[in-house]
């Protein structure tokens, strides 16, 4: 075990042929004991998928499952296309047996990530984690603790960091092309219940986890930690105030968490991020604006797009005749400097040579070369820290109606 880890420490001068090498599900084409030996730990829909980007990383080989609901297992053996590995209903088991592994991801409800991440590090184990970090405060602080502790790479779900359209966009805000960044905006807005469908109805918290309070945070934690995460980045610091509105109002349908929410976060440096999701319209759809003195970045799945503000000087209110009223005395309800900018935008290209692939590969293709390159991951255990700490004072916030203060990781 302990020559394994220290060849994948120490494996950097080796990495360029390895990424480069065929693959298929277990089968590389890269020697056996160069390739990382991975587990997954639940296997849902996100697990399923991640565990589909993972193997097309090469050099990559799993080796084992935890899951605990039969009927993701038996997807998840579909999606190996006949691969055979073993299959544990407790991850302690998994991590007790299966000695000869390099890393976990691990893609369980919310509200159990924080005992197979901390078992998995006190096992020196590397760890992909989905996000948000974990389901309360304490344990984000235990999970830390225990990565830093016992040394081993953590690397969190943040996918879009490793997005080109959005590194590249955010380079150019980071570069002042926008001005200084006073106001992000941020919407992941559906027109659906969130629901999925349940063959046994003992079953809805296995399927459906993400609607009760017992594993879940809900909108905020599992849309919104994505959107604080990018705030951050833009900032290049952590909120430490957040407001927050919400509630159960279209889909009274026996859930518990929230079907809108609205959160506002305040900057040490003066900057504000609002986050709204809510499930009963489409037409905002998943957006970001990043508001500067000079100009907004606008966002989305698709695609992102820059638009350069003139400033504007005050327009002269017209002055009021005795007794005329407000529609009398102009001709419009708002003058020329209230009227919403509608100047061109510049797309913002991919770089010709971009090798394809989803978020979610490029995300585990950067996991896997620091592992080998024993490189922190760059979305490391602070970055998730730092984002899961918003979340949970915001979900506070949400629920009481009441300002709420947001620690900050001090390394300890």
């Amino acid at each position: 075990m302990m020559q394994r880890r220290q060849f994948l420490r120490h494996a950097a001068g080796g990495t360029a042929a390895l990424w480069t090498a065929p693959w298929s599900l277990g089968a590389t084409g890269v020697a056996p004991s160069d390739q990382v030996q991975l587990a997954v730990i639940g296997v849902g829909s996100r697990g399923r998928w991640m565990m589909e980007q993972a193997l097309q990383v090469p050099g990559v080989r799993l080796r084992a499952l935890c899951e605990v609901y039969e009927p993701h297992t038996a997807q998840a053996h579909e999606t190996l296309a006949g691969l055979e590995v073993p299959v544990y209903t407790d991850y302690r088991a998994l991590l007790d047996q299966e000695s000869e592994l390099d890393a976990v991801l691990i893609a369980t409800p919310l509200g159990v990530h924080a005992g197979p991440m901390i078992a998995a590090a006190e096992r020196g184990l590397h760890i992909y984690g989905e996000k948000a970090l974990a389901f309360t405060q304490d344990e984000c602080d235990a999970v830390v603790r225990a990565v830093q502790q016992h040394g081993v790479h953590f690397q969190i779900g943040h996918q879009y960091r490793h997005a080109p359209r959005v590194k590249r966009a955010v380079e150019r805000i980071l570069a002042g092309e926008i001005g200084r960044v006073t106001h992000i905006y941020a919407y992941w807005h559906r027109n659906n219940n969130w629901r999925r469908p349940v063959p046994d109805p003992a079953h809805e918290l296995h399927v459906n986890w993400r609607l009760y309070d017992t594993w879940s945070r809900g909108l905020l934690a599992e849309l919104g930690s994505h959107q604080v995460d990018f705030a951050n980045w833009i900032f290049g610091e952590t909120p430490t105030a957040v407001l927050g509105s919400g509630g159960i109002d279209t889909y009274h349908d026996g859930r518990q968490t929230y079907d809108n929410v609205q959160a506002l976060f305040t900057y040490p440096s003066g900057g504000s991020f609002f986050f709204s999701s809510i499930l009963n319209n489409h037409k905002m759809g998943y957006q970001i604006h990043v508001m500067g003195t000079e100009g907004t970045a606008e966002l989305r799945f698709e695609d992102a797009w820059f638009y350069y503000e003139p400033w504007r000087p005050n327009s002269a209110v017209p002055k009021r005749e005795e007794g005329a009223s407000w529609a009398q005395s102009t001709p419009s309800l708002s003058v020329e400097g209230d009227r919403p900018y509608d100047g061109p935008g510049a797309y913002v290209e991919l770089p010709e040579d971009d090798p394809g692939g989803s978020a979610d590969y490029r995300a585990l293709r950067a996991f896997f070369e620091d592992l080998r390159a024993d490189t922190r991951p760059w979305a490391d255990e602070v970055v998730g820290w730092n984002a899961t700490a918003p979340i949970l004072a915001g979900q506070r916030a949400v629920r009481t109606g009441e300002p709420q203060i947001i620690p900050t990781w001090n390394g300890g």
